[in-house]
């Protein structure tokens, strides 16, 4: 119950921080149609998903990973985690299952995204 608890405070937080970066976006360069303030919160979600992941095993702070990794990065972020499993799959010295996470996870997540735009549509439209 430990670790849900911290993945909801982590996850609120990290939520409420990539609402708060994308207003300060907006305000900085403006209304744009291209998603800086998206690509922005998921450089720098992978960014502190690779330190907390080298920092928490050289300082024994894993049991942190709820709060930290699933919570506020994975509310940040979830592309911070995808990034991670990336490059971990690589790191093992699987390349072609490194290529293949990415191209699955990038294409379905779009089909996905458009099923499910175009379900929406037909019901609420």
């Amino acid at each position: 119950m430990i670790s849900i608890l911290q993945v909801a405070l982590g996850g609120a937080i990290g939520a409420a921080l990539r609402y708060s970066a994308g207003l300060g976006i907006f305000r900085l360069v403006g209304q744009t149609s291209f998603p800086i303030a998206i690509i922005f919160v998921n450089v720098v979600g992978s960014f502190l998903m690779g330190v907390f992941v080298v920092a928490a095993a050289h300082r024994g702070l894993t049991h942190l990973s709820p709060l930290v990794m699933t919570g506020f990065l994975g509310g940040f972020t979830t592309f911070s985690a995808f990034s991670l499993e990336a490059v971990t799959l690589y790191e093992r010295g699987d390349l072609s299952g490194a290529l293949l996470y990415v191209t699955i996870s990038v294409v379905f997540s779009l089909l996905g995204l458009v099923l499910g735009l175009w379900i929406a549509r037909g019901v609420f439209i």
